[in-house]
């Protein structure tokens, strides 16, 4: 048998068992409805049943309006021992968009299928409830996570343990690096992809033997070749634990001190609102009592001037600095500048 005729072998194959499946979860369903979810004609549908009831399984058809194909009733396989929350928390945990990211989005759809198709009638029920009742989105607000053109490539190296050489783009110069990497796993983080990897190069850079491992944002890598070299893991890697110990440098990494703040109690409580929600927490776990012009001290970690200057322009009048001096006059600088802006005529509009 030919690489072709195989292929179709294997493609008809599962769309029997799709088609059996769909008539296990759904009960009596009509050619054309059959047609319609496996993407193929009503000839094909004819066939399939055809094929399967020479095989054995016990499903008939009915004429008229209200007709269809459906299954003998009692004729299905059950999941024996799961709970009704263990069917709803399995349902629930489908992310369609990150299983489309990793090219699995019809290898999720058909997992769900054939669950849906295995559950005995009552948790079938509550678990389809859980899909029409709740949906989850990884993503961000207001921020695209941006392509990730060779995300498939970095999930095929991590689960086949194969090396990678690619080209990166990073903030630091110079901008574009090569890097020849051992890759350890990956981690969405809100709508965002990382790749956690090491190798000699890192582990020279970080001064500790082979098992260092760095984090690369995968929309940035913008070559990558999977090699056809083993990839060494170090044993007893976490990817849980290492990713929260990542997690915890880079926080110590970009405060660089404390901003104090006089705010407004109607501002302090909006903050959740307008600061991420670790400065908005810093701020109001260390507030104190009201001043004698009802404003309230408090503090929050100081990355960058430039950024944190960003963030108080975007709480108003309502918040002042008192320290550190620099960040105080980055801010009176920017507040002049803009005064001087609206002070202007307004251009002419064409």
């Amino acid at each position: 048998m030919s690489v072709d005729d195989r292929t179709l072998v294997l493609m008809r194959a599962s769309r029997l068992l799709s088609l059996l499946l769909l008539l296990q979860a759904r009960g009596r369903l009509t050619a054309q409805q059959l047609a319609d979810e496996l993407d193929v004609s009503i000839r094909t549908v004819y066939r399939d049943v055809e094929s399967l009831s020479a095989a054995g399984v016990p499903l008939y058809g009915e004429a008229g309006h209200e007709g269809g194909y459906r299954l003998v009733d009692g004729y299905r396989t059950r999941l024996t021992g799961l709970t009704s929350e263990e069917a709803e928390a399995l349902f629930l945990s489908g992310l369609p968009g990150p299983a489309a990211d990793l090219g699995l989005g019809g290898v999720l759809a058909t997992v769900q299928l054939k669950l849906t198709a295995a559950l005995p009638e009552e948790l079938r029920d509550r678990a389809g409830r859980i899909q029409q009742r709740f949906h989850l989105d990884t993503s961000n607000w207001y921020d695209a996570a941006g392509p990730t053109p060779h995300l498939a490539g970095v999930v095929r190296a991590v689960w086949d343990q194969r090396r990678i050489r690619m080209r990166y783009r990073r903030w630091a110069e110079p901008r574009e690096v090569d890097r020849t990497l051992d890759p350890y796993g990956v981690v969405l983080k809100s709508g965002r992809w990382y790749l956690l990897a090491g190798g000699t190069e890192t582990a020279a850079r970080q001064g500790t033997p082979g098992s260092a491992a760095r984090t690369y944002r995968v929309s940035q890598i913008l070559d990558l070749e999977v090699l056809d070299e083993p990839a060494a893991r170090p044993e007893g890697f976490d990817l849980a634990e290492q990713w929260g110990s990542y997690l915890a440098e880079f926080d110590r990494r970009r405060v660089q001190g404390e901003a104090v703040l006089l705010v407004t109690p109607e501002l302090l409580a909006r903050l959740p609102h307008l600061l991420e929600p670790s400065l908005a927490r810093a701020a109001r776990a260390g507030a104190g009592p009201p001043g004698s012009d009802g404003r309230i001290r408090v503090a929050i970690p100081l990355e960058s001037t430039a950024h944190t200057a960003s963030l108080v322009l975007r709480l108003g009048a309502e918040a002042e600095v008192v320290s550190p001096p620099g960040l105080r006059r980055a801010v009176g600088d920017a507040v002049r500048t803009l005064a001087d802006t609206y002070a202007r005529r307004p251009p002419e509009l064409p």
